[in-house]
């Protein structure tokens, strides 16, 4: 890559210019990401995951200009017009939008009053107005040399009108007027949202865009979105206003060099009309796009680190699992899966309305478990699906079958996978609910295996991801579901091959072979039997060796995420201790017994050794977390039987960055919005949670008319200190009375007085620092009631000083001291 574009990388990323050149190098050799971030931490100076895969996103970014670059080189050529300097500009443009701005004056244009004017022979005298330099000749003069009634110029007004409209053309075609008028609205102007007057009496999930204004350097992604959202359903219109004054201004000052000449009014008239005829349109345009790039990008980063944690959700490990779909009331599909997620046998019941076959369903039920040794039973997310797990919870009981735990499983792309060519090709005999039971089932078992079956984009876990650029939302969802694919390891003889199309160094068409020569010639035995696959380069072989495992391969190593290169350094430290490998894999004492310094050499150092003894001090070590459900309440299924004051248990579905969505047993997830996640201030949801964790919320709010439901779990943590040490702003007229001094002399009215017409005269009485306000006669009533009869209410807190009353406490306080 050109030294100049990783010298801007470097900078940009923040990293030394050698250490950037460096992860540009294994980058260009072909090298993926995870591998480089695990296995060559040496050659990146341990630099962390989040900065590589920043260099990698910079150098996707100038790739893909290089190749704009070339697209304007070759228009050029075709035109006729590349020359020289204007090929230095080019190579000096490293950002794609001054790069579009170049684009714009020789793109071809479309027939337009200029180019008219063009062809009526006017341009001479377009140039004349342009370049203000007056001769002998006045203007009007130089108008009546144009007019040609042939060419349709009958008069002087309409050769000066032409002119001023090939002149207009030009000011929009000037890059540092685009620039200058595209940087003002974008620091100054405002994002406007109105509802259409058809849809105002309407309450829509747009109700809070009904009359908005944000500045356009300062609106959030999500309001963006939901804002692009709103006017292409129908309900918003939206706009970004400027400030047109300003802008005149701007393009007054820099096309008319003197306001007195007889140049001034056309030039003006000019400008006025390239503003309000092509500028201002084109500009807000590509704002809207500057906006909508910021906003793809941010939300990108949502749906990524949402999918990381859904990835990232913990494996109940192999159990042998029933999975039921209750995607129709009329039948669910039953399904048996065994400890590798093999389909053992599969089933209809019925014992929800309309039919009501409980008990078909409960013999059913009771017969698969005895028979499978069922240890789990998987449900989804859905309505038919909580009032399902009552019946199964009930059958349960009643037949006291205990030890079989019951699951409702994130259901998201279900139907997606269901009805998806792969779920055909393993199960063509089955339909599509059977097909969702069975991954249902495995979902539970482990959910990174099942949900990479899936599209990423259609998981829905994303902010608005539907209204977002694809190819992005793709190239980054893919990065992730490959992160965390070889952050878990893969099992060589279990996996798929849309699991093990992920592995670094792997693509679909290689994996699909290491299944086939799997299945002709049985396990793999070792990884270096991995490097016989038909069509597997030693490049390839290299970056996936560390990623799979062999569980009970011949090597103990090979069951750990020790890459083979590093294999003789075990030996190594194996011979140092004098033991086996076997022997010091997993053995905290040896292990934690080796001088790490002692084995250090060219390309391997401290870093790279201090991964290898967590290796061995925990081989095959899962970096999930371990196994737990969220526990429902059965009296819970609808939105109705919800009640403000309630705490539930439930799982967060979706983190957005103005909250966070939580699944709490009905059809309709809650929202727990950023300012109800903590008792600290956080400025990003996930600090606070993740996609797939359980936690308690309380109700605080619902909306049945729009099925909102409002969620805290500030209000379930306890108080802080600060708020422990706050004082009550007002006093109960009910208090005990404070014990009074005896009076003073003048009886008791002096007593009763206010204390600054007690003191000596001519001395400043000192600044209160808080407000004190009078005790309202019903302060008895107005005092908040507590929200259950046995739960007592924190008293109002006292609000902190103004700035005024601080300064002019600072002040007094000063005083006092000279």
């Amino acid at each position: 890559m050109d030294p100049t574009i990783v010298s801007r990388i470097a900078l940009e990323v923040g990293l030394q210019e050698g250490t950037a050149a460096a992860v540009v190098g294994l980058f260009e050799r072909g090298l993926a990401a995870p591998f480089i971030i695990r296995y060559r931490k040496e050659a990146t100076g341990n630099l962390a995951p989040a900065k590589i895969r920043a260099v990698q996103e910079r150098m996707s970014y100038y790739a893909d200009l290089l190749e704009r670059r070339a697209a304007l080189v070759r228009l050029l050529l075709d035109q006729k017009k590349l020359t020289d300097e204007l090929q230095q500009r080019i190579d000096r443009i490293f950002n794609k939008v001054e790069l579009e701005d170049l684009f714009q004056v020789f793109r071809s244009k479309k027939r337009s009053r200029a180019t008219e004017a063009v062809e009526k022979g006017l341009e001479p005298l377009a140039e004349y107005l342009w370049n203000q330099e007056p001769d002998a000749w006045s203007l009007e003069e130089h108008a009546d040399v144009y007019i040609d009634p042939e060419k349709q110029v009958t008069s002087r007004e309409q050769a000066l009108q032409g002119s001023a409209d090939i002149i207009a053309e030009w000011i929009a075609d000037d890059i540092r007027v685009r620039q200058k008028l595209r940087e003002m609205l974008w620091n100054e102007g405002v994002v406007v949202s109105t509802v259409v007057p058809a849809k105002a009496g309407l309450k829509t999930k747009y109700t809070m865009y009904y009359d908005r204004r944000e500045k356009v350097a300062k609106i959030p992604s999500h309001r963006v979105l939901a804002i692009r959202r709103g006017t292409k359903e129908g309900i918003l219109t939206s706009a970004i206003q400027g400030d047109s004054a300003a802008a005149l201004e701007f393009l007054l000052t820099t096309v008319i060099k003197d306001k007195e000449s007889a140049f001034a009014p056309i030039l003006e008239k000019a400008a006025r009309d390239s503003y309000h005829r092509i500028l201002r349109p084109l500009i807000e345009t590509e704002v809207r796009a500057m906006l909508k790039e910021r906003a793809d990008r941010e939300a990108i980063r949502v749906f990524q680190e949402n999918l990381r944690s859904l990835l990232m959700s913990p494996p109940a490990g192999q159990l042998v699992v029933m999975g039921i779909d209750a995607a129709k009331a009329e039948e669910c599909h039953v399904v048996v899966v065994d400890g590798n997620g093999k389909l053992l046998e599969a089933g209809v019941i019925s014992p929800l309305p309309p039919k009501n076959e409980v008990e078909a369903a409960r013999a059913l039920i009771k017969d698969l478990i005895a028979r499978h040794g069922v240890q789990a039973i998987a449900l989804g997310s859905n309505t038919l699906a909580r009032d399902l797990e009552s019946v199964i919870r009930t059958i349960l009981a009643e037949e006291k079958i205990e030890g079989v735990l019951l699951v409702g499983v994130n259901d998201a792309g279900l139907a997606v996978y269901a009805s998806s060519r792969t779920a055909r090709e393993e199960f063509p005999e089955m339909s599509a609910s059977g097909r969702s039971a069975v991954s249902l089932a495995r979902r539970l078992q482990d959910p990174l295996s099942e949900l990479v079956k899936i599209d990423p984009k259609l998981i829905g876990v994303g902010q608005y991801q539907h209204d977002v650029d694809q190819k992005e939302l793709h190239r980054g969802l893919t990065q992730i579901v490959e992160a965390c694919v070889n952050d878990v390891g893969v099992d060589l003889n279990a996996a798929g091959p849309f699991l093990l199309r992920y592995v670094a160094g792997f693509n679909d068409r290689l994996a699909r072979k290491v299944v086939a020569h799997r299945d002709t010639h049985g396990p793999f035995t070792s990884r270096a039997a991995l490097a016989s696959v038909p069509g597997m380069e030693s490049l390839s072989y290299q970056q996936a060796a560390g990623f799979v495992r062999v569980r009970s391969g011949e090597n103990p190593l090979d069951r750990t995420a020790v890459h083979p290169e590093t294999y003789p350094i075990v030996e190594w430290m194996a011979t140092t201790l004098g033991c086996a490998v076997s022997e010091l894999v997993g053995n905290a004492e040896l292990v934690k017994s080796l001088k790490l310094e002692e084995f250090v050499q060219e390309g391997i150092g401290m870093a790279t050794l201090e991964d290898i003894r967590e290796e061995l001090l925990h081989p095959g070590r899962d970096p999930r977390k371990p196994f737990a459900a969220p526990k429902f309440r059965p009296d819970v299924r609808q939105i109705g039987d919800l009640k403000e004051g309630m705490v539930l248990e439930g799982t967060v579905t979706n983190v957005t960055n103005f909250g966070a969505f939580v699944d709490i047993g009905i059809h309709q997830d809650g929202l727990v919005h950023l300012s109800q996640m903590s008792n600290r201030f956080i400025r990003d949801p996930r600090e606070t949670v993740r996609v797939g964790d359980v936690v308690q919320v309380k109700i605080i709010s619902i909306e049945e008319e729009t099925k909102r439901i409002g969620l805290s779990m500030k209000a379930l943590l306890p108080k802080t200190p600060r708020e422990r040490k706050r004082t009550p702003r007002f006093r109960p007229k009910t208090a005990a009375p404070r014990e009074r001094a005896a009076a003073p002399e003048g009886g008791q009215d002096a007593a009763l007085a206010p204390r600054e017409s007690r003191r000596r005269p001519g001395r400043r009485p000192p600044r209160r620092t808080r407000l004190e306000a009078p005790v309202p006669e019903n302060a008895a009533a107005v005092a908040p009631a507590p929200e259950d009869p046995g739960e007592t209410q924190p008293p109002p807190t006292e609000p902190e000083p103004s700035m005024q009353e601080k300064i002019a406490l600072l002040q007094s306080k000063f005083r006092g001291t000279r």
